[in-house]
């Protein structure tokens, strides 16, 4: 197990490595060691498999899921980080695998196995703000691939993964996300936190991927539906489903859904029946 008083501290990695946060890359810096062990306990047991990290930055959280028995892979797009976590993973037992790259182009699973890291895979990261949405859809469509996301978000979108059916916050991602995993707000965490401090509030929400979908449906068809829906969401049903180009009288029928709510009033179930129905019109 890595020693963490022999580690020096983070400023002073960052200044050596001139790791001055940048806007355009979405880097907000949590360097406090309380909070980036409450995330690292906020993932559960992180003993077996891999724990996936995009945007360690300096490392503080990387060191966390190290002190807490992770074998990590550590994915970093910004190449003046890479050098400090290469320190960082000399003295990490051999747990720590750094990758510069971005990980919206990259295969998670594939980079794992092609590295011989073991699964399950999980994730564990505080998100650029500028890609965690984009990131989180594209692991979604492969959830049973991973055993866990244990991700920081700006409240805004923890608000809409968490939201519930009749609220403001209730849109498509609300949907994809709960009809694949159980979703769960664990903390916010203070913009003081941070270097430099956002102009939000962050939120650590964890999901965790169903064994099967909520209900059945196909992805495809159901985000035809909620693109429909929601693209026009003051619109009762019967008329924002139109842009499907379908028959839209029958594919609610079909669906036994009432025509006349708007997309926030539907629930996950009545969505996917909708997509069932779009699917069998098509």
């Amino acid at each position: 197990m890595p020693d963490p008083a022999a580690r020096p501290p983070l400023r002073e990695v960052i200044a050596k490595h001139g790791l001055r946060a940048q806007r355009k890359l979405g880097q907000n810096f949590l360097l406090d060691a309380n909070l980036t062990a409450k995330i690292a306990r906020a993932a559960g047991d992180l003993r077996g498999g891999t724990t996936v990290e995009v945007g360690p930055g300096p490392g503080g959280l990387t060191r966390a899921l190290l002190d807490a028995g992770a074998t990590v892979l550590a994915v970093e797009l910004d190449p003046r980080a890479v050098p400090a976590l290469a320190e960082l993973s000399e003295g990490a037992d051999g747990r720590l695998t750094v990758v510069e790259g971005d990980a919206l182009a990259m295969d998670l699973p594939a980079e794992c196995a092609a590295r011989g890291l073991p699964a399950p895979l999980r994730v564990v990261a505080n998100l650029p703000y500028n890609v965690g949405t984009a990131l989180l859809i594209d692991w979604l469509g492969q959830a049973n691939r991973f055993e866990s996301f244990t991700l920081m978000f700006q409240k805004e979108v923890a608000d809409r993964l968490t939201a519930r059916p009749d609220t403001k916050a209730y849109g498509r991602l609300t949907v994809l996300a709960q009809w694949l995993c159980s979703v769960e707000r664990l903390f916010n965490l203070p913009a003081a936190a941070f270097t430099p401090p956002p102009k939000v509030v962050s939120t650590m929400i964890r999901l965790v991927p169903r064994p099967e979908p909520l209900a059945p449906a196909g992805q495809d068809a159901l985000e035809r539906v909620t693109a429909a829906a929601f693209g026009q969401r003051r619109k009762m049903l019967r008329q924002s489903l139109k842009s499907l180009g379908q028959d839209t009288e029958a594919l609610i029928a079909a669906a036994g859904v009432d025509p006349t709510p708007r997309a926030e009033q539907l629930t996950i179930e009545q969505f996917c029946a909708l997509a069932r129905a779009l699917e069998a019109q098509t």
